[in-house]
């Protein structure tokens, strides 16, 4: 079994527009970004990174923003829903404030106790906030304080036509099941970072998704360094799971598995961070290239979408 995997690094989703994402992240949630950067494999395309003052992996929402690339179709066999940690009784605050904004899909549940607000992103992009004692310091601003303020991730959904193997994956990736309700079986990492619950919904006779704006690409999962990923790399190859070789994402490391359910996994390591080409007190102010794309700074600058902040 894995023991380094601590809980989640950061998700990544698909967008139809940069502009409207980034306000939405950053003028709506009041997450900070954290970086801005472009697509290794499409240049021509945002990255864009959103979390608390550092990036602190288990607090990054990350995205591709294809401008006017169709809605995704909800279903099995993706991500469902991203989950963010807020304070306990910060509910109304949100709720308010979704009003303030016009956010689409808002409504409230309970889960395992736990009080949420549903609500959806730009692009049809399913989140909750759910109230939890979290002591992680978040990022304020934009009319966000620190009462309210997002902590960073609480947990991810895995939609599934069936649980059983992905469950399995996941215990032998450091997870243990905590309980279930209804359809959906909570899975946590005893002893992880605050971002260390998966949450696998049921539900056989549903359609499978496909991928578009408002999907999520991948869940990351995060190691300490490069030598617990290469442990965990290993690991997988070793029972049976094809896995890319390690890519250097600048800010991170990376491989990638596919789950049995047809979900997109990476591990990355917490190492180097993206202070490594900016100062903390400016990320997310200029945009970064990677080595092999900087002499398309010129092209990419005239091209790429004014993010208005």
């Amino acid at each position: 079994m894995i023991n380094q995997i601590k809980g989640l690094h950061h998700v990544t989703s698909l967008a139809s527009d940069a502009r409207e994402n980034n306000a939405f992240f950053t003028n709506v949630l009041g997450l900070r970004r954290v970086k801005k950067t472009v697509n290794f494999d499409a240049p021509d395309v945002y990255h864009l990174y959103y979390g608390d003052e550092a990036g602190s992996p288990g607090t990054v929402m990350t995205y591709f923003p294809f401008p006017n690339a169709g809605r995704g179709a909800k279903g099995v066999g993706e991500v469902g829903r991203t989950a963010f940690s807020i304070p306990t009784g910060s509910s109304q605050a949100w709720l308010d404030r979704f009003a303030t904004f016009d956010v689409a899909g808002v409504s409230q549940d309970t889960r395992f106790g736990e009080k949420r607000v549903l609500f959806d992103g730009p692009d049809g992009d399913q989140f909750a906030l759910v109230e939890s004692d979290d002591d992680r310091t978040p990022w304020t601003g934009n009319g966000v304080s620190e009462a309210m303020g997002i902590r960073g991730f609480h947990s991810a959904d895995m939609r599934l036509q069936q649980a059983a193997m992905s469950s399995e994956l996941l215990q032998f990736m450091g997870y243990e099941k905590l309980d279930s309700q209804d359809n959906v079986t909570r899975f946590i990492v005893p002893g992880g970072n605050d971002a260390n619950i998966i949450d696998i919904e049921e539900i056989p006779t549903a359609g499978h998704a496909a991928q578009g704006a408002g999907s999520v690409h991948h869940l990351a999962f995060a190691v300490e360094n490069r030598a617990r990923q290469l442990e965990v790399r290993e690991a997988l190859l070793d029972t049976g799971y094809q896995v890319t070789p390690v890519i250097d994402r600048d800010y991170f490391y990376a491989i990638y598995f596919r789950t049995p359910g047809g979900v997109l996994f990476e591990v990355a390591t917490n190492e180097p961070g993206f202070d490594r080409d900016e100062d903390t007190a400016h990320l997310g102010e200029a945009l970064k290239l990677p080595s092999q794309h900087e002499h398309l700074r010129a092209r990419l600058e005239g091209l790429l979408q004014p993010l208005g902040n």
